[in-house]
């Protein structure tokens, strides 16, 4: 129905609900007191109309919809209802004066009350068929509510509207004592969050559904384990901030995963407010094809940059991206590069020709194992590939240079992490001297990263075991890789040049927890179905991260949840006397002794990096 048409047929039914509301109010009032003549019954239909119409018309009464009413609705109403009896009031007091009417103030406040009442009570019902219009699938799963609250009564509402929807809700459990015994919504609040196994057994629940979007990881991982011990599934819906407007549709409520369990809630960074240094720009982003990297590429793509470079040494991941950018945002002008970061003259060229304003640096050797047995590799492409990325943008002059870096770079014990440690001072030491603002964002452990503990996990679980943990006691920062890559946004617009950023991450959490939990939301249950065994920790890992270094420290930045770390002096080792001495011998012939000689000298660059001579 076309919004004309529904004004109309409101009009149509206000108009006789007021017709109604008189012609009850002449003959009550005609009963107890005297006759009323048909002129004055007009009289008194025409008053009302005329107030109550302007009064609706004031306060946008007839813009609602009425189905979706609420106390704001019902606010309207009252507002309209005041102003009519006040101004009604007043004109029938005047018109009194002028002996145009002998009808009583009685009269006209019975029939301002048998209105209002009326008036009210129609809402009610349309609001009523509205809510009942859909009638529950008691044939499908019986779905237990956790959580009484808003949340939690607009999920039963959608689950109720919907037509055949999949889950039927039967009880709601909420840790607020003063709810357990009563009724919401027609459906009792049966315990709180330590009686779920209990209250699963006594309605036989199928199905639990998380519906308390503040919800610590903690909490979050309570609930679950309850769940997984009775054998049902458990869905959660989305946190608050992706609750738009309090409207929740089924297809909102998802499976739990494993971020839901950081102990903390994702955190949200003003993008929106910060990205216009990169809006009309061309924009460099190297490593395009890995999971950091295409993740900074979607959201820049959104910022409305000039262009977007994809640089990548692997061509079916940048070919990927490209294709993904190609489709999500047919007006945008990407690019698509093959290249490598140690070969500067191929940089030199894309530079010269292609003029990037801002640089998003996430080419790396990221794997700590891996890079332990292979240092000659991690320096080429952490170290010198870093360095020939970062004198070209100092050559040509780009605005912006953001530097993916890691929390293993803090008072290293690997290899890996020394690299990015001496990329950190390589890009230090040319900001001194360069108009380009370098600076560096250190991450944590990305969940759902390429090399990340998450996939091996997964994998592990899916192949019935066991699952491999180094350390009983590790740990690790964790955060997601929109975190990360809003991080890196956000350092991009606070850079002053020199700086290293770091993220506020919470507590850290334990690799084991983590195991468990991945073993949990999986449906299994850890040391029963699925083995933990524990491997013992692997050349160049340490049981704990550290976010900065004893010397640094580190200080506030414009945002609460950053942190930057304070510059030190990275000219009192001789950067480019140990990085010609590095080149000698990574690009030289190499021996056996290769290997030992780089640790060596990584050792004076970063001299609180621990070796290990064990696995040396």
């Amino acid at each position: 129905m076309n919004r004309t048409k529904r004004y109309a047929l409101a009009l149509l039914m206000d108009f006789g609900i007021l017709f109604f509301a008189v012609a009850v109010s002449c003959f009550v009032f005609y009963e107890n007191h005297r006759g009323i003549t048909f002129l004055e019954a007009v009289y008194l239909f025409g008053l009302l109309w005329a107030v109550l119409t302007i009064g609706f018309h004031y306060f946008h009464h007839y813009r609602h919809l009425w189905r979706f009413a609420s106390m704001g609705e019902t606010k309207v109403i009252g507002k309209s209802f005041t102003f009519a009896f006040v101004t009604g009031g007043l004109l029938h007091l005047l018109f009194s004066v002028w002996r145009v009417t002998t009808l009583s103030f009685s009269l006209l406040f019975m029939t301002w009350t048998v209105a209002l009442a009326a008036f009210l009570f129609s809402r009610l019902i349309l609001w009523s068929l509205n809510e009942n219009k859909g009638v529950p699938n008691k044939k499908g799963k019986r779905t237990l509510i956790i959580g009484a609250g808003d949340a939690g009564i607009l999920v039963v509402k959608e689950l109720k509207k919907s037509i055949d929807p999949p889950l039927y809700p039967v009880a709601f459990i909420d840790d607020d004592s003063e709810k357990v015994g009563l009724h919401v919504r027609n459906m009792p609040v049966a315990g709180t969050s330590s009686e779920i196994e209990r209250v699963i057994k006594q309605y036989n629940i199928e199905m639990a559904i998380i519906a308390i979007p503040s919800a610590s990881g903690s909490d979050i991982t309570r609930i679950v384990k309850s769940c997984q011990r009775c054998g049902i599934p458990v869905r959660i819906l989305p946190r608050i901030t992706d609750i738009i407007q309090g409207r929740v549709t089924l297809s909102m409520i998802r499976e739990v995963k494993v971020e839901d369990l950081l102990g903390r809630p994702p955190i949200q960074l003003d993008v929106p407010g910060i990205s216009h240094y990169v809006q009309e720009k061309t924009v460099l982003i190297t490593g395009a094809g890995g999971s950091i990297g295409s993740e900074i590429c979607r959201q820049i793509a959104s910022f409305h940059p000039k262009k977007v470079l994809l640089l990548g040494h692997g061509e079916n991941s940048i070919y990927m991206i490209e294709r993904e950018l190609e489709q999500l945002y047919p007006n945008l002008s990407v690019k698509a590069l093959i290249a490598d970061i140690q070969d500067k003259t191929r940089l030199e060229h894309i530079f010269s020709v292609y003029r990037p304003q801002v640089v998003f640096h996430a080419a790396a050797h990221k794997h700590v194992p891996l890079m332990e047995h292979n240092p000659t590799e991690a320096v080429k492409n952490n170290i010198f590939g870093t360095k020939n990325l970062a004198e070209c943008a100092d050559q040509y002059n780009v605005e912006t240079y953001v530097q993916i870096s890691t929390d293993k770079a803090v008072n290293p014990t690997s290899v890996m992490g020394t690299t990015k440690r001496v990329a950190e001072l390589i890009i230090q030491n040319l900001n001194q001297q360069s108009k380009t603002n370098f600076v560096a964002v250190r991450f944590g452990n990305v969940l759902g990263s390429r090399g990340s503990v998450i996939p091996l996990f997964k994998k592990q679980i899916q192949n019935g075991g066991p699952v491999t943990v180094t350390h009983r006691e590790m740990t690790r920062y964790f955060m997601t890789i929109p975190e990360a890559v809003q991080l890196v946004i956000q350092a991009g617009a606070l850079a002053k040049g020199g700086e290293i950023f770091i993220l506020d991450m919470g507590k850290p959490v334990k690799i084991s927890e983590l195991a468990r939990n991945l073993i949990t939301l999986s449906g299994l249950t850890p040391d029963k179905d699925i083995e933990i065994r524990y491997t013992g920790m692997r050349p160049g890992e340490k049981l704990y991260e550290e976010l900065f270094t004893t010397e640094e420290g580190h200080i506030a930045s414009k945002h609460e949840l950053i942190y930057a770390a304070r510059t030190t002096n990275s000219t009192k080792t001789n950067l480019p006397f140990w990085l010609n001495r590095l080149e000698q011998l990574v690009y030289g012939p190499g021996d056996e002794e290769t290997d030992a000689a780089i640790k060596s000298i990584l050792k004076e660059i970063v001299p609180s990096y621990q070796i290990d001579f064990f696995f040396s």
